[in-house]
């Protein structure tokens, strides 16, 4: 089956460790270029070995001009940028509206 996901290319945060499992979610459903955020080098070997290509980025999604450089990295690696998962944790304690960036 060929999915319509095929040759996109997805951004995953929050892939390091056990909520992480979007990101091979997203690379069995051929979405397999694309940088993996945070330190995930199985991860990116795992992708590899299934015939994409992956670009490790560790970022601290926390500081927006890391989240930003990681976008940037992304769009001068693979030309796009089709998918953003935002997946990294974070206990939010109050009203979205008052959250900061």
């Amino acid at each position: 089956m060929t999915s319509t996901l095929s040759g996109t290319v997805a951004v995953v945060t929050g892939a390091s460790s056990g909520i992480g499992a979007p990101a091979r979610r997203l690379r069995r459903l051929r979405r397999a270029r694309g940088p993996v955020a945070a330190s995930l080098q199985a991860l990116a070997a795992e992708t590899e070995q299934a015939g994409g290509t992956s670009l490790v980025v560790e970022v601290d999604i926390t500081d927006r001009s890391q989240a930003e450089a990681a976008v940037q990295q992304t769009v001068d690696r693979f030309g796009r940028l089709d998918t953003l998962l935002n997946n990294a944790g974070l206990m939010l304690l109050g009203p979205v509206l008052d959250a900061e960036v």
